[in-house]
C-alpha cells in the first residue's frame, strides 16, 4: 500500500536512525565537554558510574557503564595512570578487585558533569519537554525489551543450532 512501511521497514529506519543520532552525539559530547579533560565517552562512563556509585567492585563498574570486563581492564589502567582512580583489594574476596575514584578524579568529575549536562542540554534543545520524555521512555522500553526478550528470540531464530563464531574482522591469515 502506497505510503504505509511494513514493520521491517520501519524498525530498520528506527534503529539505523537511533544508531546514527547516538553516533552523533556521542561525537559531539566528546569534543566538547570530554576532550579538554581527556576522556573518552567510555572513560567518562567509568568515571560517572563511580561518582555516583562510590567504591564498588570491578564487575558492577563494567556492568553499569554498559561496557565488557576486557574493555574496562585497558580504561582502568589508563585512568590508573592518570590518577583518577585506585584499585583496591576486596577486604573478604582476594578475587575481586573494587574501583574508587582518587581526590583528583572526583574534583576532575565534578567540574566536568555540569558542562557534560550543558551539553546533553544542547544537543535535546530541539525537543519539547513532552518530546524529551517520549524518546527517553522509548529508549527505556527498548531496552527492556532486549534485556527480557532477547536471549529468548536468539534462540528461536538459531533453531537449536550453535550461534556462528565471532570474527574480528581481520582477513582469514592476516
Amino acid at each position: 500500500m502506497p505510503g504505509r512501511r511494513s514493520t521491517v521497514e520501519a524498525g530498520d529506519g528506527l534503529v539505523a536512525g537511533l544508531y546514527r543520532a547516538a553516533t552523533a552525539v556521542r561525537q559531539h559530547l566528546e569534543n566538547t565537554a570530554l576532550r579538554a579533560a581527556g576522556l573518552t565517552w567510555t572513560s567518562f562512563g567509568v568515571l560517572r558510574v563511580l561518582l555516583d556509585g562510590g567504591q564498588l567492585e570491578s564487575r558492577h563498574v563494567a556492568a553499569a557503564a554498559g561496557i565488557a570486563k576486557g574493555t574496562l581492564t585497558g580504561v582502568v589502567r589508563t585512568l590508573e595512570a592518570r590518577g583518577l582512580l585506585a584499585r583496591i583489594e576486596h577486604p573478604d574476596d582476594g578475587r575481586l578487585l573494587l574501583l574508587a575514584l582518587t581526590g583528583d578524579g572526583v574534583e576532575l568529575m565534578r567540574g566536568l558533569v555540569p558542562r557534560f549536562a550543558a551539553e546533553e542540554a544542547f544537543v535535546s534543545a530541539g525537543l519539547s519537554d513532552a518530546e524529551c520524555g517520549l524518546v527517553a521512555a522509548g529508549l527505556q522500553q527498548m531496552v527492556r525489551q532486549v534485556q527480557t526478550c532477547g536471549e529468548q528470540r536468539r534462540l528461536e531464530l538459531l533453531a537449536g543450532a550453535p550461534p556462528a563464531r565471532r570474527r574480528s574482522g581481520r582477513r582469514p591469515g592476516a
